[in-house]
């Protein structure tokens, strides 16, 4: 008995998460110094034939944008309007970001458990993403009709992949002991898959949903053009686009709501991880 939860204890401290809060903190620092350093550069008086006004308007003048009306007469100013679209946006993202992590990992759990299937269908998984979803975002919408049910699907398509490719290889990162000494048992597949395959795969999982998060968002506002939502960000950035040439403010303005929406999802993400696997043990750095 000794041996055999010593062998379990190993099993699971093979693969620890690195959850240190230096880390953190050394991360949050170099995201203020580089956002400090492209503000600089965005300032800076270089006499480009591209940095001008219209097409690089100043920082004070995309931050008051915030504070006009949307539009002539509006009662709403753009921050507003743009936070009522972000909120559009990431109900549908979210939406497709669950429907895609749930698609990842069936379809990963099948490849572990079939060679057969792995080989097959894997090399169709990844060429399915070698296609620009601009040109696939059309022909979801003439599929399935210009509403949120395409947007959704064009969303599901982004963020299957990463979760899928991880969780091959997540699946597979168990202790090879820990294997051993389950099928001593006599241990069903479920039996495994639960205790032992998918507790040792979460930090795959987490880092595929992190790059699905913000892949969703993308999927979201791509979708929402030819899906012809109107109440979501990519509407607005397509509005506010035709009137770049009187007033650039407000559409850099909603590229910001969107960067601002896109890692405040991640961070979502980001904070369930840190919460799901903070009773692992830290690996030494180095």
């Amino acid at each position: 008995m000794t041996s055999a939860a010593a062998s379990t204890r190993g099993a699971f401290g093979r693969r620890p998460t690195v959850l240190p809060g230096g880390s953190n903190r050394r991360s949050i620092f170099t995201f203020a110094l580089v956002a400090i350093g492209i503000l600089v550069v965005w300032e800076a008086p270089l006499r480009l034939p591209f940095a001008n006004d219209l097409n690089l308007p100043h920082v004070w003048n995309i931050l008051l944008a915030f504070g006009q009306p949307w539009q002539r007469g509006a009662d709403r100013n753009v921050a507003q309007f743009l936070f009522d679209a972000a909120l559009y946006t990431w109900r549908e993202a979210l939406i497709g970001f669950a429907l895609g992590a749930l698609l990842g990992l069936g379809l990963a759990t099948a490849f572990v458990h079939s060679r057969l299937l792995e080989r097959a269908f894997v090399p169709y998984v990844i060429a399915s993403q070698t296609v620009p979803i601009i040109a696939l975002a059309p022909m979801i919408v003439f599929a399935f009709g210009a509403n949120v049910t395409s947007v959704v699907i064009i969303t599901t398509y982004l963020t299957f992949f990463p979760v899928t490719i991880a969780m091959i290889r997540g699946l597979r990162s168990f202790d090879p002991r820990a294997m051993e000494l389950m099928r001593s048992y006599a241990a069903s597949r479920a039996a495994i898959f639960w205790k032992l395959r998918l507790p040792a795969s979460l930090p795959y999982l987490f880092t595929a949903l992190k790059i699905s998060a913000t892949a969703s968002i993308v999927g979201a506002i791509i979708g929402e053009g030819p899906g012809g939502i109107s109440d979501g960000l990519g509407r607005v950035i397509i509005t506010f686009n035709q009137y770049y040439i009187t007033g650039p403010e407000k559409l850099w303005a909603s590229i910001v709501a969107a960067a601002i929406l896109g890692i405040t999802f991640y961070l979502c993400v980001r904070a369930v991880e840190l919460l799901a696997l903070r009773g692992r043990p830290r690996a030494a750095e180095g």
